[in-house]
């Protein structure tokens, strides 16, 4: 399908002023996306244009025409996620959310805020900031990601311990349909459960089932004291002291074992890590803290305290070194293992990796050289105990021979009927 044609189409439904609220993009010729898709090995994989909507109306008229010629659509915001998991195949048309960026509605002492999809996180966190407020979600590329792109993910990091997942966050929902009409799901308050199980399933859906649009979010206080202890050791006493945390009634907000291979790249005394994380009253954070210090050192393991710029600084190496995959040549993988396995996995596998004490869900980069026996391997390993492997970045080549997602199990009868239900004349890119 080509640029020429889909923008014929649309002037025959439009007016020139609606055509003015339209960017089409060469991205071959635009370094901004083009470096970015070259480096994930993405070129060969997508149409040559990028449609840029500017409202919803725009936007709910390209999915017409898409429908309409059976057109393929991949949708995006700025792309930060493209590559990751199947690779996406056979599009017709690119279009991004990415001007879609405005804050819709601010509730600020109901701790509620409704926005675009196309808002960056940075941008919406300086904007709660100085009301003493903020999103807990810590994704990969905060700097770009969108919140369109961080809902259709479910990507979120170790602030996971503390707030939950994408879609304990999210009370309401708004997205385009294949037939080109916007629907509605949730709320905009707390108590709302509303459509609760339709916001679960766009949460994680990778566009399969329409394009978000628009996002309520459930809010928290900004922290008024923050202070992370790092502890190394061995295998043994990095499991006693998770024991000894989750046995505890202490509340830090992130909380995860890290690999060793990822503690000794941060100049840390060396053995597996446990990176645990406190944010309240100063108080609290001072007790808890103390109290992780003296288990540490009961147990013969070194604990390094991090407060201010250098806290904030080691968990953006931490997130940025466990997803290394998505801007190297690495492979980064999303898992899940029972959090009584985790010393284990990582004893038995090295990569640049952290995994949440609690839910055992984390993040792992793998070398390069890595087989496709090996991440099998690894996969099976992850299932016999409890969990799933998924391959988020990796080269093309290795993505062709094995199956990004893994085992799906009863549950792919149910997504195919629901891609058939949402997306009838399938012009959504399939991408699970």
């Amino acid at each position: 399908m080509e640029n020429e044609s889909l923008l014929a189409i649309l002037e025959t439904k439009l007016n020139n002023s609606h055509l003015n609220s339209l960017t089409v993009i060469d991205w071959l010729n635009d370094p901004q996306w083009r470096d970015d898709w070259e480096n994930k090995d993405l070129t060969d994989y997508l149409p040559r244009h990028l449609i840029i909507p500017h409202n919803n109306y725009i936007l709910s008229q390209i999915v017409e025409v898409a429908q309409e010629k059976k057109w393929r659509l991949l949708p995006l915001g700025n792309g930060t996620k493209l590559d990751w998991g199947k690779l996406p195949e056979k599009a017709d048309i690119l279009v991004s959310t990415s001007r879609l960026n405005q804050i819709v509605e601010y509730l600020q002492e109901d701790l509620v805020i409704t926005v675009q999809s196309g808002v960056k996180l940075k941008d919406l966190q300086q904007f709660l900031a100085p009301f003493g407020q903020f999103l807990p979600v810590d994704p990969y590329n905060p700097q770009k990601a969108t919140i369109g792109g961080i809902v259709a993910t479910a990507n979120t990091g170790s602030w996971r311990q503390r707030y939950g997942g994408v879609r304990d966050l999210v009370l309401g929902i708004s997205f385009i349909r294949s037939d080109g009409k916007e629907a509605k799901a949730g709320g905009k308050v707390v108590k709302n459960v509303a459509g609760y199980d339709l916001m679960k399933l766009f949460t994680g859906s990778y566009g399969n089932l329409g394009i978000i649009t628009q996002v309520t979010f459930r809010l928290y206080p900004l922290p008024e004291a923050s202070k992370t202890l790092f502890v190394t050791g061995d295998e043994e006493g990095i499991r006693r002291i998770q024991k000894t945390v989750l046995l505890s009634g202490l509340t830090p907000t992130a909380a995860d074992i890290v690999s060793s291979l990822l503690v000794d790249s941060l100049d840390l005394p060396k053995g597996l890590g446990l990176a645990i994380r406190f944010q309240s009253i100063p108080e609290s954070v001072k007790q808890q803290a103390e109290r992780v210090k003296q288990w540490g050192e009961e147990i013969n393991l070194s604990v390094t305290g991090f407060e201010g710029e250098t806290e904030t600084l080691l968990w953006q190496q931490l997130q940025q070194k466990s997803y290394l995959g998505v801007e190297s040549q690495r492979i980064c993988c999303k898992i899940g293992i029972k959090p009584s396995e985790i010393v284990k996995f990582f004893s038995q596998w090295q990569g640049y990796g952290l995994v949440n004490i609690s839910g055992g869900i984390g993040y792992i980069s793998l070398p390069q050289e890595t087989t496709i026996s090996q991440i099998k391997q690894l996969r099976q390993f992850c299932e016999d105990n409890g969990g799933f492997l998924t391959i988020l970045s990796a080269k093309a080549s290795l993505k062709q021979q094995i199956d990004c997602w893994g085992y799906v199990g009863n549950s792919l009868p149910l997504q195919q009927r629901l891609k058939s239900e949402f997306d009838t004349a399938g012009i959504f890119v399939n991408r699970l």
